[in-house]
């Protein structure tokens, strides 16, 4: 089926663009750029099909990459059902963030450029998904980190830019550390990175084995995913372009760790403690991060906290081993988050850079198409009744519900709150009266199309793809029955954060200054994020720093190296100094020291000759 050819065909958009994108016109890099990711797209649709039911992983064997005694690495691609859902969201939503670029990106630099970085980042996530063994996995997963880095500091003159891109390559260093150590113990233990061969020897390893890989492979996850404790990277990455955080907050980087993990269901499933903490550390994040985004008045940052909170809930449904509900949230939040980035974006579009939501308000009138989709997105992510975050979320809270109650009830409970926070971000953008200075205009059509083309996705996407049904042949895990009490509770929750967002930003608006003075205490820790960077700088980046500076560069580098280096050199100059006394240019005082030299040399050898007749 030639599976390379879906990845290969963004890839060679990169270099077309990469090389010589700099002579071309915009039309030519838009028709190179979307052209290949459309192509990849029409290609997984062609291969789908041409694969019938998927009722076994189909692979294709190229070439073997590395082969070092009982290491044999192949250059391998496998399909199948949880690949294909992985293909047709990566390529689906990666087409229509490509194709809004174009109005978005329209009048910014480095057009070309930004397009290439695009084109690479989806290469990389498509061998990511298609990967049959961990350490081709490993390229793509390093790989779509490199292209955050290159995305999120794309405006390299601003030093938030950077500084934003420096952050999130570093913590995700932190996080691809224990992803190695997991490939380590894998490779240790199995003697392949090879999926089939690793799962099918899995339920025999000792459980204490597997449950260390597991841990290992949650803390990769959690910072390619955003969870506690290496979110901190994702709402700094707000400072790339709006089409940026849509790619990486629904369609690629940050689904890869739940991507990952249940791609390695057989070792989770087999090592319960480890799902444990991937449970909990899920809901520690979905709850601590919709705390935060109650606070936040950047509409990027609002949404930026939303991801990292939606995250935590496909990780509760893996640890809960409803694997098939954690990626059907994965779809469905890829449709609205993607949906709320690009709607957030036509926003800041229309205000000419705002960001603020303070200095918004009263645009359902003005830009009508965008308050539409908007409105589509809030309510799918609101878990409103027969939107698709309803059938995911509620999926999600059931297999809670089933594992632990109370993990139901902490999902629940961040339900509502999500529901409120972004009906606040909703309301105050749309209602009330505008309190900028900009003109806001509505966006062009090919901005507008692929709102629209999401916010159907949105509302009935849910409904059409019945990820959990498609996905029963890859995970025999049994899923929670659904039961109509706890599906109701969690509707219930919704609903009433949306009417308590009304209710205070939109029928009763000065109630919200009123509880933020009455709680300063508490609303201060929530809206400086309980101030974990600052804790982080404290604890480790100025110390670490400082350490390197004092002992690696004043202590090693510069005292021992350069010291040795530089005492060797002073020495070798102060002989040549003395040595530099002989060479006067004089022959007469050349023949004194050779004579000089001659005489020493004779008393020498009669030295010689009287010592050894002494003996």
């Amino acid at each position: 089926m030639q599976l390379w050819l879906i990845p290969i065909l963004p890839l060679a958009g990169f270099l077309i663009n990469g090389l010589f994108g700099r002579r071309f016109s915009k039309g030519l890099v838009n028709a190179f750029a979307i052209g290949s990711v459309v192509l990849a797209f029409l290609w997984v649709l062609k291969t789908l099909f041409g694969l019938g039911g998927l009722t076994a992983a189909y692979t294709e064997h190229y070439f073997t990459w590395i082969q070092s005694g009982a290491l044999s690495v192949g250059c391998d691609f496998s399909v199948d059902r949880l690949t294909a859902v992985m293909l047709l969201v990566v390529t689906g939503i990666g087409s229509l963030i490509h194709i809004y670029a174009i109005g978005y990106m329209a009048h910014e630099g480095g057009y070309y450029r930004f397009f290439a970085y695009l084109n690479l980042f989806m290469f990389f996530m498509l061998t990511l998904v298609l990967a049959a063994n961990y350490l081709v996995l490993f390229v793509g997963w390093e790989g779509v980190g490199l292209c955050s880095y290159l995305l999120i500091g794309f405006y390299f003159d601003k030093k938030i830019a950077t500084d934003a891109g420096n952050k999130a390559f570093i913590v995700n260093r932190i996080g691809d550390f224990g992803f190695s150590l997991a490939m380590f113990l894998i490779f240790r233990q199995f003697g392949s990175f090879d999926f089939a061969h690793v799962f099918a020897q899995a339920p025999a390893a000792p459980v204490g084995l597997l449950t260390l890989i597991g841990i290992l492979l949650m803390f990769g996850a959690c910072g390619k995913s955003a969870q506690i404790p290496l979110y901190v990277w994702l709402p700094d990455a707000m400072a790339g372009p709006t089409p940026v955080s849509a790619l990486i907050h629904a369609a690629t980087m940050v689904t890869a760790g739940v991507y990952m993990t249940a791609r390695s269901w057989v070792i989770y499933t087999h090592a319960p403690i480890a799902m444990d903490v991937i449970a909990y550390i899920g809901i520690a994040t979905a709850f601590v991060a919709a705390t935060i985004g109650l606070a936040q008045n950047d509409i990027k940052k609002v949404f930026a906290y939303s991801t990292v909170s939606q995250l935590g809930y496909m990780f509760v449904g893996v640890g809960c081993g409803a694997f098939s509900a954690g990626i059907y949230h994965l779809m469905t939040h890829a449709f609205f988050k993607a949906l709320l980035f690009l709607g957030a974006g036509a926003v800041i579009h229309s205000l000419s850079g705002e960001q603020d939501m303070r200095q918004m308000g009263g645009l359902r009138a003005k830009i009508p198409w965008t308050f539409g989709v908007m409105l589509c997105a809030s309510l799918a992510i609101a878990g409103f009744p027969f939107t698709s975050g309803f059938f995911s979320k509620d999926a999600i809270l059931l297999a809670a519900d089933h594992r632990a109650p109370w993990l139901y009830w902490v999902g629940v409970f961040t339900a509502g709150m999500t529901a409120f926070y972004v009906f606040r971000a909703f309301f105050m953008t749309f209602f009330g009266k505008y309190r900028g200075k900009e003109h806001p205009h509505e966006s062009p059509p090919v901005m507008l199309i692929p709102l629209v083309i999401l916010a159907g996705l949105s509302l009935v996407g849910g409904y059409l793809f019945k990820i959990p049904d498609f996905l029963r042949p890859v995970f025999p895990a049994v899923e929670a029955p659904e039961a109509f009490g706890p599906m109701a509770v969690a509707s219930a929750a919704g609903l009433l954060g949306i009417a308590l967002a009304y209710l205070m930003y939109v029928y009763r608006p000065g109630i919200p200054d009123s509880i933020a003075s009455g709680a300063k205490g508490l609303y201060t820790l929530v809206y400086n994020k309980y101030f974990v960077d600052e804790i982080y700088d404290a604890a480790v980046v100025k110390p670490l720093v400082g350490g390197s500076r004092v002992v690696l560069w004043k202590g090693f580098d510069a005292g021992l190296i350069d010291g040795t280096v530089n005492g060797i050199g002073a020495r070798a100059k102060g002989i040549g100094g003395v040595l530099r006394l002989a060479q006067s240019g004089n022959t007469r005082s050349y023949a004194t020291w050779i004579a000089f030299g001659g005489v020493l040399v004779i008393f020498g050898m009669a030295a010689m000759i009287v010592l050894g007749g002494l003996r």
